[in-house]
C-alpha cells in the first residue's frame, strides 16, 4: 500500500527559485526532469499574469544538466 503524497505550498521570491533550478541543475537529469516541470509549470501562470505588459521579464532560469 502506497502512503498518499502529502503537498505543500511555498511561497517563495523568483531569485530563490532560480536557485533551487540552479541546484538541481547539478543533479542528475534523470532524477530532476520531473521536479524541473512541475516547478515550471506552476511557476509559468503566476510570472505571465503578474507581468503581461512586460515583454522583457526573464523567464525563470532553466539550468542545463550535466
Amino acid at each position: 500500500m502506497t502512503k498518499p503524497t502529502q503537498e505543500l505550498t511555498l511561497t517563495l521570491s523568483i531569485d530563490d527559485v532560480n536557485l533551487i533550478f540552479e541546484g538541481l541543475g547539478n543533479l542528475p537529469f534523470n532524477r530532476v526532469y520531473t521536479l524541473i516541470g512541475r516547478l515550471q509549470e506552476q511557476a509559468a501562470p503566476q510570472l505571465r499574469a503578474e507581468a503581461p505588459a512586460e515583454s522583457a521579464a526573464a523567464p525563470l532560469a532553466m539550468v542545463a544538466s550535466r
